[in-house]
């Protein structure tokens, strides 16, 4: 028995002996295949020595590498645990299972593996970056940047570790260090794809979109088939306003992997700016399947919901992506205009949701030292004016007719443009200028030093919380008055902010202390000018014999507490039409939605009338067809409701409990139409149907109107720049004596 034993231990050891011999000739054809770019024939080659020496440490390595550099993460695992298992001391092997298991996002176990790499190799500048790496998904980028600072002390050729420093800068907003990072990886590796792909990252959160879009050229030339670098780019081209290529390369990314979430999600949000809800709900969704912790796809869900008018269930999700990310400032500006829309909300909670925006984000901005100017109250003040909207744009039609009437001896005008698109009512804009920057490519610390070179007196605001806005510039101060104006008309809720231009109805005396800045009176919150070659028209009732209402606002502005008053006042006058005018109703599934929520209160399809995107001549000329205008609430009209009142036709406004739901009452009254604005919904009512009974008068006023408008101190565009005016120079003056 011992003899025959003897034997098989004997047999076996000249088997192992033989398989070894097999496997050290095999071992460097795989790694010469796997050097080579062969990565198929040397897992098939480390398979044979597997099957020859199943606990082969250096072929279960290799195979584990192979497969990760493949995106093969099961064979990767499996390979690279069994290599461990079998050394557990070899410190290369931990880092790459480190690596491995990072990319199946099982971050705290990569953490564990790449510090007992490091533990047993200090010096091992891969498993220190690779940690770096861990480290900042798991939320600790401080962290992250000294394990980058140390594999960098150790090796400082190594371009990897630049370049993941410089991706650990990007979340602490450090992107100008973030920059110099990728670019010293660069001066290292000229074809480090993601080197140039985090400069491409870098420069769009600092505004710098020509050096964004060439870098992120410069990683497709090297790798076309980057998924990320597709999608970041398109949300690059998408920034800029080119929606074209922004889809190209959002379809690109799409047909290479159908889950890239940053292409879904700039998808989501081009059709939510083109009006095409139901994909948009779509790509949200698939994002949340895979990132339920997305507070991107919450947010732009949100949205989704408040175009169909679902409000409630849009706040949830907002408040859902703040759960996720307080901080995250798109969160919260859908918030601010989701509350603009809701019909209970108040003063009091408009301002508080303003507040949060300051006390998450805008308090966190270092504010800059008060800067040094000439204190005489008389003197000629340089005004400077923040926008996104230099362009076709309803804020544009509000603040140009004052850039068109300041008096130039007394007030010195500079514009900041921050926008790329440009078209005919930018270069009006531009034209009204003493000074004209174009502002869109300069990070908010630049155009802060912009600001501060161009010794402006008075900054003013134009956008609000509205898209494109640069309020963290205003909450660096680099002005010594502030004042928010025009673009949105609600107020900022920043202390850093002086004064907001309101008007007595928009903003009562009793809301005033709670708004951050000091309100001051214009004749109205808004103005417009007056509409070019119109000519009165007759009233639409005489003829068709039946009042025809009109709507020319934007669809989410007519809330379900609008609708039901709306579809009441038809009910009570039976022959009467609605007529609403909106871009987005060019969207069957939005058009739709809409005329179901009128027959749901019992109005019959064929008396609403739904008018899509038009020219402007085109919008205005359709009011020749409307014989009284029904102003939304609680979100009001504003240019609409000019327009309106300037074609001849009167306005139905009702007083809510915010600006918001005040300024259209507030502009009716301008023009001398008290007896049009009411405080209630039966006076609404009651309104619309005793002006319907009288055609006559009606006629009569839609004939006098457009003069009415004209004569108002609101109307006037001159009277209203002089005031705005008398405004500035009352700021300065309080501010030279409060020195």
């Amino acid at each position: 028995m011992a003899s025959n034993v003897g034997s098989r231990a004997f047999q076996n050891a000249r088997l192992q002996k033989k398989h070894r011999k097999q496997a050290d000739e095999l071992l460097p054809r795989a790694v010469a295949a796997y050097r080579a770019g062969r990565p198929a024939e040397a897992q098939a080659i480390c398979g044979q020595i597997l099957a020859l020496l199943p606990d082969h440490f250096d072929t279960l390595h290799l195979l584990g590498v192979s497969a990760l550099d493949g995106g093969q993460l099961d064979l990767a695992e499996q390979a690279l645990i069994q290599a461990v298992e079998i050394e557990p001391r070899n410190a290369e092997a931990l880092s790459n299972l480190g690596l491995a298991l990072f990319n199946r996002k099982r971050y705290e176990e990569a953490r564990k593996c790449q510090e007992r790499a490091i533990a047993l190799k200090p010096n091992l500048v891969v498993a220190l970056t690779g940690l770096g790496n861990t480290l900042m998904r798991l939320g600790r980028p401080d962290e992250a940047i000294a394990a980058h600072d140390r594999a960098i002390a150790l090796k400082p050729d190594y371009a990897d570790a630049y370049c993941n420093r410089g991706m650990a800068l990007l979340p602490l907003n450090r992107n100008a260090e973030a920059n110099q990072s990728f670019d010293r990886a660069l001066s290292l590796n000229p074809r480090h794809m993601e080197a140039m792909f985090g400069k491409g990252l870098a420069s769009i959160n600092l505004r710098h979109f020509n050096d964004a879009l060439a870098a992120f050229d410069a990683a497709l030339a090297i790798r076309p088939r980057a998924v990320q670098v597709l999608a970041q780019r398109g949300r690059l081209q998408q920034q800029a306003g080119q929606f074209d290529q922004a889809k190209a390369d959002y379809d690109a990314a799409l047909a290479l992997d159908p889950r890239q979430d940053v292409a879904l999600l700039g998808f989501a949000q081009l059709s939510v700016i083109k009006n095409n809800i139901a994909p948009a709900i779509d790509a949200c969704r698939k994002v949340l399947e895979q990132n339920p912790a997305s507070e991107v796809a919450w947010t732009w869900l949100a949205e989704c919901f408040s175009k169909q008018g679902d409000l409630a269930t849009a706040l949830q999700h907002v408040e859902h992506a703040l759960e996720l990310k307080p901080d995250f400032g798109d969160a919260i500006t859908a918030k601010i205009f989701l509350l603009d829309f809701m019909p209970d909300a108040d003063f009091a909670q408009h301002q508080a949701v303003r507040r949060e925006w300051w006390t998450r984000i805008g308090a966190q901005i270092a504010r800059r030292p008060q800067p040094l100017r000439d204190r005489d109250p008389e003197r000629r003040l340089t005004i400077g004016y923040v926008s996104s909207d230099f362009r076709t744009h309803s804020a544009a039609l509000v603040f140009l007719p004052v850039l068109r009437h300041h008096d130039h001896e007394a007030f010195k005008v500079v514009c900041y443009s921050c926008s790329p698109l440009r078209d005919v009512m930018t270069e009006q804009c531009r034209a009204t200028a003493d000074v004209w920057v174009d502002a869109w490519q300069m990070s908010d610390e630049e155009l802060t030093d912009r600001i501060e070179t161009d010794q402006v007196d008075i900054l003013v605001d134009l956008s609000g919380h509205s898209a494109g806005n640069r309020l963290p510039v205003f909450a660096r101060k680099p002005a010594p008055v502030q004042v928010t104006a025009w673009g949105s008309g609600t107020g900022t809720g920043l202390p850093t902010i002086d004064y907001f231009f309101a008007d007595p109805v928009t903003v009562p005396e009793p809301a005033r202390h709670l708004f951050a800045e000091r309100v001051y009176d214009l004749p109205a919150v808004i103005t417009t000018d007056p509409l070019q070659g119109w000519q009165p028209t007759p009233l639409p009732m005489l003829r068709n014999g039946h009042v025809t209402f009109g709507v020319f606002n934007r669809i989410d502005k007519i809330s379900e507490p609008a609708l039901t008053l709306w579809s009441r006042l038809m009910s009570a006058l039976p022959d009467s039409r609605i007529v609403i005018k909106n871009g987005a109703l060019d969207d069957p599934f939005l058009r739709d939605g809409l005329v179901a929520r009128f027959v749901a209160h019992g109005i019959a399809q064929e008396r609403i009338t739904c008018l899509g995107l038009s020219t402007r001549d085109q919008h205005i000329a359709q009011f020749a067809d409307i014989d009284m205008s029904l102003d939304p609430f609680p979100q009001n009209g504003g240019v609409s409701t000019w327009e309106s009142l300037q074609a001849g036709v009167p306005v139905v406004a009702k007083l809510g409990l915010s600006a918001a739901s005040r300024a259209a009452g507030g502009i009716v009254k301008a023009v001398g139409l008290h007896d049009w604005v009411t405080e209630d919904d039966d006076g609404y009512i009651a309104i619309a149907m005793e002006q319907a009974a009288q055609p006559a008068e009606l006629a009569k006023l839609r004939a006098e109107l457009p003069a009415m408008v004209a004569s108002s101190a609101a109307g006037n565009v001159e009277t209203y720049a002089r005031k705005v005016e008398e405004g500035y120079r009352l700021f300065w003056r309080r501010f030279c004596a409060s020195a």
